[in-house]
Order: structure tokens, then C-alpha cells, then sequence
């Protein structure tokens, strides 16, 4: 998926007021998911995401942290200036244009390595 098309379907759905809002908010989820899931699998991430958005993913933070969805939202909603009500409808908003610009065995091997109560973000059940 190009940038202008990610980016686009993120605005829409997080009812962004621009591009640039759209693309600070998906730096910054795709930012805090990096540190959830470690090194590997976040260039693995990265090489199926347009050069800006994998920039996020590719900044070196060492090991994977562990903490849970509340953790999670905090996090986004640190790296934006949200509240963490807000930061979970940028969350979705990211997560679930990225399991369209991605393909889904990517998305189903992300997913095991973040809690399970945070599949809705990516517009799934906990089930997945």
C-alpha cells in the first residue's frame, strides 16, 4: 500500500484533519508497537509499510518490553499528547488500515506477540 493510501484510510478513520495529523498519529502507534514486539519481527513489519511509517518501526530499542493493553494506550497516548480514551481511537485507526496494508500472516504473527485484549484494535476478536 502506498503512503498517500495508508495515510488516507487513517484520516478517514480516525477523522483526522489532515494527512500530516494521520501520519504523526500512525508514527507514533507503530512507534509504541515496535516496543512490544522487538527488533525481528518489527523490520519484518517494516519491510511491508512506505519508508516514513516503517522509519517508526526501525529505530533501535533493544529487547521487547512486556506490558498489557492500559500500557499500550498509555504509551500512544504519550507519544501524541492524547488522552487514553483518544489514543485508543488512534490506535484503531492505525492498527486496522494496518491490517489492510499488510499481508495477514504478518498481522496473525504481530498479534502473538501483543496481548490479546488489544485484537480489537486491529478490528479482530480476541480469538483472532
Amino acid at each position: 500500500m502506498r503512503l498517500d493510501e495508508f495515510l488516507t484510510l487513517v484520516r478517514d478513520r480516525g477523522e483526522y484533519h489532515s494527512e500530516d495529523e494521520a501520519e504523526q498519529v500512525s508514527r507514533a502507534v507503530l512507534w509504541v508497537v515496535a516496543s512490544r514486539v522487538g527488533p525481528e519481527e518489527a523490520t519484518a513489519l517494516a519491510s511491508d509499510l512506505p519508508a516514513p511509517l516503517a522509519e517508526a518501526l526501525r529505530l533501535e530499542r533493544g529487547r521487547p518490553e512486556s506490558f498489557g493493553r492500559d500500557e499500550f494506550l498509555q504509551r500512544v497516548a504519550q507519544q501524541t499528547g492524547a488522552r487514553p480514551r483518544t489514543a485508543e481511537w488512534d490506535a484503531g485507526a492505525v492498527l486496522s488500515t494496518l491490517t489492510e496494508a499488510v499481508p495477514g500472516e504478518r498481522v496473525d504473527r504481530l498479534l502473538t506477540h501483543l496481548p490479546t485484549d488489544c485484537a480489537d484494535l486491529f478490528g479482530r476478536t480476541a480469538g483472532r
